[in-house]
């Protein structure tokens, strides 16, 4: 039996971030992982699906804009399993890291699936089947979440299957129904599209990327009808059929039904908690009716000691997010001074082609909670660096409040937005108004100089439009 200040089941983004800063505040801390250090994220996640898209933007260029940029090719090949390859490359980098963190920090690290038998001991069984008991003061659960699956259809990982499948097989289908407009969906329909894909993609909502704003919706509808990506909105996925070579997706929409057929399907639509089975039950941890364990500001369960951070509590299912609240959870288990977060100003990113980026409210929600509301507004097609790039679809807007330039949000699609987001999160979190981000001079030519366009637009005086 071991005992620790703080110990945490799951080694995620968020988990072994708090375990990292719970050492640095001086606790003793262990961390339970039942599959690999890094989690979901580092391994089958958004760090080895970035690698894809690079792959998948160099492919884009060469097979459909060759021609624009001075590049012609008598028989040009595109291997994927080479890009598959890469991917895993830099996965195994960034987890042994993880690795190397948890040895510098003095992390106990023990593998396999942890129980509750109290609210301070956890029962850890061994891929073997072996058990150990161990004990904490503390103990975090950041067990992650898991996708969610349409009742009466059948993941068999071939011919249907979720992103874990999907990233990480060799080859490619040669068509594919993509079931979700959310960032899973829209990322890996722009990475196989580019490697020849004929891809749909079916949205239950009226939109796609139904958690951004509308405009940004519409702007990157074009942007994929452009490519000749097929998608259908409003559709309700009722069942799917796979035959000896082809899936058939009956899909129903206001229109009526149709049937989509393809060689695969990829379930995109949403995820669950990873929650069952931890024994969280029989300590009377609380949980929603979806199974998310219910939180307060500080990451505190209703159960003295027990504290929950990541996709498990369902707030805002995105790693960074999980980051921010192990870091949290951490010094307000070591009682140090600390923050409590804002989840609707947390950057929220989607990395398909153009990318899209975005924090805080939107305009319609601006003003249905009775701001105000300036909008600052610039396209990239006016921005120097872009039109350099050759990547110039889409715009930025800043929703401010009239009265008195308090940054509200923003929202953003085109090139490379999501390393554009950080310079307007922090001038919110710092209480920076737009007057003083136009006063903050911004190299040229850069793609950040649309933040300076669109913070001089919404105080009213914008120089290139």
């Amino acid at each position: 039996m071991s005992n620790y200040d703080v110990l945490v089941i799951g080694a995620g983004p968020a988990g072994y971030v708090a375990a990292i800063r719970a050492a640095q505040l001086g606790q003793t801390v262990g961390i339970i992982e039942k599959e690999f250090l890094g989690g979901v994220c580092l391994n089958i996640g958004c760090v080895p699906s970035k690698s894809l898209l690079r792959n998948a933007e160099v492919a884009h260029t060469l097979r459909e804009r060759g021609k624009e940029f001075g590049f012609s090719f008598d028989n040009l090949t595109l291997d994927y399993g080479v890009a598959l390859k890469r991917s895993r490359q830099v996965s195994d980098r960034l987890t042994k890291g993880v690795g190397f963190l948890m040895k510098k920090n003095k992390i106990e690290v023990h593998m396999g699936t942890a129980k509750f038998t109290a609210s301070n001991t956890l029962e850890v069984t061994d891929a073997d089947g072996s058990t150990q008991t161990h004990t904490a003061r503390n103990i975090i659960v950041a067990t992650g979440a898991h996708p969610f699956v349409i009742p009466g259809i059948e993941v068999d990982g071939k011919q249907v299957v979720t992103y874990i499948e999907a990233i990480l097989q060799d080859t490619l289908p040669k068509s594919v129904v993509i079931i979700g407009a959310g960032a899973i969906g829209m990322e890996f329909a722009t990475i196989w599209h580019s490697y020849g894909v004929d891809v749909t993609i079916v949205e239950m909502l009226d939109r796609l990327v139904p958690n951004e704003d509308p405009e940004i919706s519409k702007e990157i509808k074009k942007a994929f009808d452009k490519k000749k990506i097929t998608t259908i909105t409003g559709g309700k996925v009722t069942g799917v059929e796979k035959l000896k070579t082809k899936v058939k997706v009956n899909v129903e929409t206001a229109a009526g039904s149709q049937m989509l057929e393809a060689e695969q399907v990829l379930m995109a639509a949403s995820f669950l908690p990873n929650s069952k089975g931890l024994g969280l039950e029989e300590i009377g941890v609380k949980v929603s009716e979806r199974g998310f364990i219910e939180i307060d500001d500080r990451m505190a369960t209703n159960v003295p000691g027990v504290w929950a951070i990541g996709d498990v509590t369902g707030k805002l299912m995105l790693a960074h997010v999980g980051m921010a609240q192990g870091i949290v959870c951490a010094e307000n288990i070591a009682g140090e001074p600390t923050i409590a977060l804002n989840y609707q100003s947390m950057p929220k990113a989607t990395y398909c082609q153009p990318q899209i980026a975005s924090f805080g409210m939107t305009e319609d929600q601006a003003k249905e909670a009775g701001y105000e509301v300036k909008v600052g507004r610039f396209n990239f097609q006016a921005n120097g660096k872009a039109l350099g790039l050759g990547d110039y679809a889409g715009f930025a807007k800043l929703i401010t409040d009239a009265k008195y330039g308090e940054i509200l949000g923003a929202h953003l699609i085109g090139p490379e937005v999501t390393e554009l987001l950080p310079e307007l999160t922090l001038a919110q979190l710092m209480e920076i108004t737009p007057a003083e981000i136009a006063r903050n001079v911004h190299a040229h030519p850069t793609l950040s100089e649309v933040l300076l366009e669109i913070a001089e637009d919404a105080i009213g005086h914008a120089i290139h439009q």
